[in-house]
């Protein structure tokens, strides 16, 4: 063991907790929260009133914005800050509006799909501007599915899955399902009418301070709504009475506010979705200051917000549409990532592969954290030479055993890195107002080229050496000062950093070993092409397993397909007794990574628990077919391999209150363990019956009380799943997947289907099963699919 770093590592465990970012105290890249500036006596704010100029053929016009000030009121002892109209205080007064009259657009995507663009005053055009990389196609053409009427004085566009209706006066957009429900509308002040609370509509304000302008998107909350969403959140999941900073943070943890992976989505129990597409923070009031309203403030001067309608797997798979869906990570990402903080030397990584083979644990990946440099979280691409005596050596005899090593790195470069000089000698680093370092540390720049060509350099040669992934970990600290090579300040760049890191890292990674795979902490909206993110520095803790939980399915829900994290929690050492209980949870995500302080290896706990690890891991390798099918379908559709259960329940009422489970692709349902139990409550969505993995037990859809099996965590399969299985190997390199076993879980059903992807040509196939006696047998030709089918229909018991 590197002594002086572990000991440097256990006295940052203790430390940090208690030095965790928080938001409210000025700190260094404390979290952005704009939402002050819309409660402002100093500023100005505009309200959107009528709508003059409409052209129906292009959907364009403009919008009168009416001019309000707060002004301070007295009532029975109370001082309340009341919006009021006001007049124009601009000399001379000839040259300025004082109710200006601005464009405004709205562009129908497709037929679920609706984007309302607005400027806030002049926009200078820049025909040579980046395109935006949180969209896939910026030249998105006008749908031809929407078509326009004219009832009375709204203007009325229809598709076959929505209705738009807007009116002039005064300005106010609804949407409606094909039902005639509404599912969403835009707040004028008219609608505030009823309440003494002062509110502010749909706006934005103009900054007293600086005469910056930036909007407030706001729309009505309906009396049952539900919001989900805004990325990985660790607060309560449903975000509805919350307010959401999106500001990309190094949360410290995963109980508390703050977030690394933002991302300015969320969907709505309506039956509707929201993408404010910009970079610059946000601040969401989701009902929490007025219960019945959404208040959308963004920092950008221009709104630019796409409205998805349908189910949620319509609105993911529109939104996925937008932003990007990702490819396929390769099959051996799919298998188990052993790490800790930190193997520091060949000899520790090589004998964590030796142990993990001879304690017959499957495992596919290795992971070198922070260090495997010459000095512990020194970042300099290169392998200490004392502790690593032929690092190409090593990668080599890992990978003929069936490990992929994964490496650890960071952007950040202290002033004692030897890459320091080289970086500010080159122009490299993201600078201040007078062209210096805003930190201590070099932070590289990501819109200057050179810098690009600079990491990548660095990230190639690793690449080329053997290495099969690299970690992208931090990325969360982007100068919100700083001054970016594009032009650009961190108010527009802060966020978009982690898309900027994550997509040269992939693309790199896609261009030497031909493979769409990362592992990476931050993120931004479009972030999900480049899988995969895991969820930062968990507790181990049952509240920190809960939250973890909760993340990872709010984070589905913004288009991640791939999601992650440390199984057993990352600070302190795991106690055994929350690690076994967290394995099933663990096993049964996308990915499984062990990691965190030392120890993390099953063989370093009780005999017990090695058995436990070993038959959790072996049940996931025997059930990677259907990992691999499900994940396939989920690239295609924007869907989440761990999603909640309303995404496959969305008429299930109770599937919309529950947050402690979820379902593992579209079969299964999991049901952690969160406290020192073996039985819990467990919601069975559906009007079908389920059936436990482990017990075969047969459950009755509501509230069931049920015991865990032998691993403690309930694994239950809806009535009539096919799940595809495979002989166990050690590696998924040694799978034969020229045999597959279907294994059908029916009580009742007597007709199912079950998707094969194989890993050779990555084609999703469906194959359909009919139940002939007490038997199912397929009903198609196997011939196309290249591989041995044995379907067992499992004998269920009550």
């Amino acid at each position: 063991m590197y002594l002086p770093a572990m000991v440097f590592i256990l006295v940052m465990a203790a430390i940090l907790p208690a030095n965790a970012q928080l938001q409210g105290f000025n700190l260094l890249n404390e979290p952005v929260d704009i939402s002050e500036d819309f409660h402002s006596f100093h500023n100005t704010y505009y309200f959107a009133d009528h709508m003059v100029d409409f052209d129906p053929e292009t959907a364009t016009g403009k919008i009168v914005y009416e001019r309000h000030n707060y002004q301070s009121m007295m009532a029975f002892n109370n001082m309340l800050g009341a919006l009021m109209p006001a007049n124009a205080n601009e000399f001379p007064g000839s040259e300025y509006e004082a109710s200006p009259t601005l464009p405004f657009s709205i562009h129908f995507i497709s037929s679920k799909t609706i984007r309302i663009r607005a400027q806030s005053g002049f926009v200078v055009p820049n025909v040579a501007a980046e395109p935006s990389l949180m969209l896939v196609n910026n030249d998105m053409p006008q749908s031809k599915d929407w078509q326009y009427s004219k009832e009375g004085d709204n203007h009325v566009y229809t598709s076959e899955h929505a209705r738009l209706v807007m009116s002039e006066k005064p300005w106010k957009i609804e949407i409606f399902d094909t039902e005639g429900k509404l599912l969403t509308s835009t707040n004028h002040k008219s609608d505030n009418s009823t309440t003494w609370t002062p509110l502010m509509p749909f706006s934005w304000v103009r900054r007293a301070a600086d005469y910056s302008r930036s909007f407030n998107a706001v729309f009505n909350l309906q009396p049952d709504e539900r919001i989900f969403g805004f990325g990985e959140q660790f607060t309560e999941f449903n975000k509805r009475g919350q307010k959401v900073v999106l500001f990309t943070d190094d949360a410290n943890g995963t109980q508390n506010e703050g977030t690394y992976k933002p991302i300015p989505f969320f969907m709505s129990s309506r039956g509707y979705g929201m993408f404010i597409h910009t970079s610059t923070p946000i601040t969401a009031d989701v009902g929490k200051y007025f219960s019945g309203i959404n208040s959308l403030m963004i920092g950008d001067e221009e709104l630019d917000l796409f409205i998805f309608t349908g189910d949620p797997k319509d609105i993911l798979d529109e939104y996925t549409n937008v932003t990007g869906k990702p490819e396929m990570p390769p099959l051996w990402s799919f298998g188990f990532w052993m790490s800790r903080i930190t193997y520091f030397s060949e000899a520790e990584g090589r004998e964590a592969a030796r142990l993990l083979r001879e304690n017959k644990i499957p495992a596919d990946v290795i992971n070198f954290d922070t260090g495997w440099f010459e000095v512990d979280w020194r970042c300099d691409y290169e392998f200490a030479e004392s502790r690593f005596d032929d690092a190409e050596k090593m990668i080599a005899d890992l990978k003929a055993d069936g490990f992929h090593t994964c490496l650890w790195q960071l952007p950040y470069f202290t002033p004692r890195n030897r890459l320091f000089s080289e970086i500010i000698e080159q122009g490299l680093f993201v600078k201040n107002s007078k062209g210096n370092i805003p930190y201590e540390d070099a932070v590289l720049d990501f819109t200057n080229p050179d810098a690009i060509a600079w990491y990548e350099s660095k990230i190639e040669g690793l690449l080329k050496m053997g290495v099969g992934s690299i970690k992208v970990d931090f990325g969360e600290a982007a100068p919100f000062y700083g001054i970016y090579h594009n032009g650009r300040t961190g108010f527009y760049e802060h966020n978009l950093y982690p898309l900027r890191y994550n997509k040269i890292v992939a693309d790199l990674t896609k261009k030497i070993n031909g493979e769409n795979i990362i592992w990476a902490r931050s993120t931004w909206a479009g972030s999900q092409r480049y899988p995969l993110h895991w969820g930062g520095d968990s507790e181990p803790t049952n509240s920190g397993m809960k939250a973890t939980l909760r993340a990872g399915l709010s984070i589905g829900l913004s288009g991640f397909s791939f999601w992650s994290h440390d199984v057993g929690g990352f600070i302190k050492q795991t106690p055994e007794n929350l690690y076994r209980r967290w394995l099933g949870f663990g096993v049964l995500s996308s990915h499984t990574r062990a990691h965190g302080q030392p120890p993390k290896e099953p063989w370093e706990y009780s005999p017990e628990f090695l058995n436990l690890f070993r038959d959790a891991m072996n049940m996931r390798y025997e059930m990677m077919p259907y990992i691999y099918a499900q994940s396939k379908v989920a690239t295609e559709n924007g869907l989440p391999i761990m999603r909640a259960l309303f995404v496959e329940y969305p008429d299930d009422p109770g599937a919309w209150l529950v947050d402690d489970q979820y379902m593992f692709g579209s079969d299964m349902l999991v049901a952690p363990l969160l406290e020192e139990v073996n039985v819990r409550n467990v919601y069975l969505p559906g009007n079908h019956k389920w059936i436990d993995y482990q017990t075969l037990k047969v459950y009755n859809p509501g509230w069931n009380s049920i015991e865990a099996g032998s691993i403690p965590t309930i694994i239950l399969v809806r009535d009539g799943a096919a799940i595809p299985h495979i002989a166990l190997a050690q590696n998924t390199n040694e799978m034969n997947w020229n045999e597959l076993e279907i294994k059908v879980f029916a009580d009742q059903e007597s007709q199912t289907s079950s998707f094969i992807c194989l890993p050779d040509d990555n084609m999703l196939k469906q194959m359909n099963l009919t139940k002939r006696g007490s038997r199912f047998v397929t009903t198609d030709n196997t011939n196309d699919l290249n591989t041995q089918i044995k379907v067992t229909t499992v004998r269920t018991r009550r």
